[in-house]
């Protein structure tokens, strides 16, 4: 926490240094007032064509708006400068030397399109142009409680031969990772080769600052992903966010939980914590093999094949059970993966469409896709916390609930706790699980991941518990809503600043 807080000072301290210098400067010639006037125009007009998702964008605007001058020169600073990021520059090279091991079986896609042709569509747009390729399932296994997948990822850690690739947002010192720990310590003895990486932001208040170099001394290779800087950068937003652990290429979890107690319910935060995870074998674990390697070469680029760690199921019988694909999202290509896997959910669903999000914080078109699938029959139930972690994003969700409810969409709060999960599942054929949150961070901002699943048996895990969870919550009811509608202005200062939190 400490180390946060004198991030964010020093951050602060060159905000107001860089305003107080350039007002100063820009006050003494009328002249260039005038034409830093005429670079606003010209900055907005950008950011309004040139942004797909304009939402994002609308604190700029305002901010350009109310300090013309100001504003404008922010935003050229920090506004355009993502690839100014050494890492993210690597990572941007990185990512098409590790697509290029993703290779679709067009068979498995005219498979599918003589089964469904809307379908069809959405996993051919994640084949071809997201880059990552749908399977035939072998087996997938859908938790409901992060407790309930920490029993089988221990047993499947003990297996490992080769490999053990862990990339999470969050890892924190307690038993569920010094359990893990003790695990790779002794897998490290025998050969196998272990790596890790960590968000730092995710990561400041739980581990040291200097955690990745004591892993190293275990013999574990560790990154410490975009580590806080003192320097004012838009890059500091851009996070980590995944949730992979992929053990020899054989089998892969994901889903919401991360490695801290809290996510296991031994330590309680926010009440009960509810979360979710999911088991991956089978061919689809190569797609996590690749999202992970991705990153790791960026940081740490190894003579090894990506081949080398792509497993021989040829001499495995292998049942099949549906279709899955484990895909990857980033801020730093033109395709909103995750977002788009949503909107397709939403937009072709005939009976239901149930959600789990941690947040609530959407722009105009999910709202506008929420509101049309409600309208046309649609049954759209979205389950959020009934305890907060944050209470302004709390605030900011809960100001989404009158325009949502009077399009007849269905929202309730887990009551017991703090919900973490994050799940589409929709007529009984498709859902996806994942770590992506309906917030602009998970959507536009961090690196994320997801499991696309078509036909398969797990499909009715994740509805039953869809179901069972809304059991335990409290239907937010229109008529009561109507009561404490949140103000014009409160409303509107909550959506400008969505975008921040």
């Amino acid at each position: 926490m400490k180390r946060i807080l004198v991030v964010a000072i020093c951050i602060v301290i060159q905000l107001v240094f860089y305003f107080i210098a350039l007002v100063g400067f820009v006050e003494q010639y009328t002249l260039l007032r005038v034409l830093l006037s005429i670079v606003s125009v010209v900055t907005v007009l950008e950011i309004v064509t040139v942004n797909k998702n304009l939402t994002n964008k609308v604190p700029w605007i305002v901010l350009i708006a109310l300090f013309p001058v100001f504003g404008s020169l922010l935003y050229i600073t920090l506004g355009h400068n993502l690839y100014n990021s050494k890492i993210l520059r690597a990572i941007k090279k990185s990512i098409p030397k590790s697509q290029k091991y993703l290779k679709q079986d067009r068979d498995v896609l005219e498979e599918i399109k003589d089964k469904d042709k809307f379908i069809y569509g959405q996993v051919k747009y994640l084949a071809d142009f997201a880059k990552y390729p749908i399977y035939r399932a072998n087996e997938i296994k859908y938790f409901p409680l992060g407790e309930d997948a920490y029993k089988v990822i221990l047993k499947e850690l003990k297996k490992a031969e080769k490999f053990i690739f862990i990339e999470y947002f969050i890892i924190s010192d307690g038993k569920m990772w010094n359990e893990i720990l003790a695990i790779l310590e002794e897998k490290v003895k025998k050969g196998v080769d272990v790596r890790v990486i960590y968000d730092d932001i995710g990561c400041a208040t739980s581990l040291p600052d200097n955690y990745d170099k004591i892993l190293e001394e275990k013999g574990i290779k560790c990154i410490d992903f975009n580590k806080l800087k003192l320097v004012l950068s838009v890059i500091l937003n851009n996070r980590d966010h995944r949730k992979i652990l992929d053990i020899d290429g054989r089998v892969a979890f994901s889903g919401g939980i991360n490695i801290a107690d809290e996510y296991i319910n031994e330590k309680e935060r926010f009440g009960h914590w509810k979360d979710n995870a999911i088991m991956v074998k089978g061919e689809a674990v190569w797609n996590f093999t690749n999202i992970f390697l991705e990153i790791w070469n960026a940081y740490r680029e190894e003579k090894n094949k990506y081949t080398e760690y792509k497993y021989n199921f040829s001499k495995e019988p292998l049942k099949t059970d549906g279709f899955i694909c484990p895909y990857g999202e980033n801020p730093l290509d033109n395709e909103n993966v995750g977002e788009n896997v949503y909107m397709n959910i939403l937009n072709q669903a005939t009976k239901y469409c149930y959600i789990f999000t941690p947040y609530l914080i959407i722009g105009s078109e999910m709202i506008s896709a929420l509101s049309l699938a409600a309208k046309r029959g649609v049954d759209v139930r979205i389950i959020v916390p009934g305890i907060p972690d944050k209470k302004i994003v709390y605030a900011t969700t809960k100001s989404y609930y009158y325009m949502l409810l009077e399009q007849g969409v269905k929202i309730y709060e887990y009551t017991p706790g703090f919900l973490h999960s994050k799940v589409f599942v929709s007529d009984d054929k498709v859902a996806t699980v994942g770590t992506l949150n309906l917030d602009y961070r998970s959507l536009y901002l961090h690196f994320e991941c997801g499991t696309y699943i078509y036909e398969a048996n797990v499909i009715k895990d994740i509805k039953k518990d869809v179901i069972d969870t809304i059991k335990q919550s409290k239907e937010v009811k229109f008529e009561d809503i109507k009561k404490t509608k949140p103000s014009f202005l409160k409303s509107g200062l909550l959506r400008l600043i969505a975008p921040l939190l």
